[in-house]
């Protein structure tokens, strides 16, 4: 791998069980290896399963495992690549409703709204509502309700431990 090397976590939230080896088989393609994920059912909708695989690569690796696993039906995921050497990290959700969502983090995985986001936001502040709305869009709140309900994966989830913390 050139580059800098960097690390983040592919999180399946639901899947239909004949859509889970191709997910494995998207991912390891990117990554060049063979991902396994530890498939077990989701709890948010019956019939679908959820996964999650950490990951190591270089910058960029997160924005190719989510372009390759996008617009499959039924498939809600989210990817995040850890900060490294001249990049900020990035999160990417998807949803088969909403599509993809990117935006860019900092190390505690806040998402980072860049400036002119915010002064094109501003544009609006006379109007309370749209400005919600434009600010709503900038940090992906849409797609975090969406997810929500999914990301909470019941009792017996298995236990995902940090990288590393602060």
């Amino acid at each position: 791998m050139a580059g800098a090397i960097t690390r983040g976590v592919l999180f399946v939230h639901s899947a239909p069980r004949a859509l889970c080896p191709h997910v494995e088989w998207a991912a390891g393609n990117v990554l060049s290896s063979r991902v396994t994920l530890d498939w077990t059912p989701q709890p948010a909708g019956p019939g679908f399963y959820r996964g999650e695989y950490s990951w190591q690569g270089a910058q960029g690796t997160g924005a190719r495992l989510a372009s390759s696993l996008r617009g499959w039906a039924h498939l809600r995921y989210e990817v995040t690549e850890e900060a490294s050497h001249g990049a900020d990290g990035s999160r990417w959700s998807h949803t088969p409703e909403l599509g993809i969502f990117h935006a860019a983090t900092d190390v505690h995985g806040n998402v980072v709204v860049p400036e002119d986001r915010i002064r094109a936001a501003m544009e609006h502040a006379d109007d309370p509502l749209r400005l919600r709305s434009e600010l709503d869009l900038a940090l992906g709140q849409a797609w975090d309700d969406e997810l929500e309900p999914f990301r909470y994966a019941g009792a017996g989830a298995p236990v995902r431990w940090l990288h590393r913390v602060g």
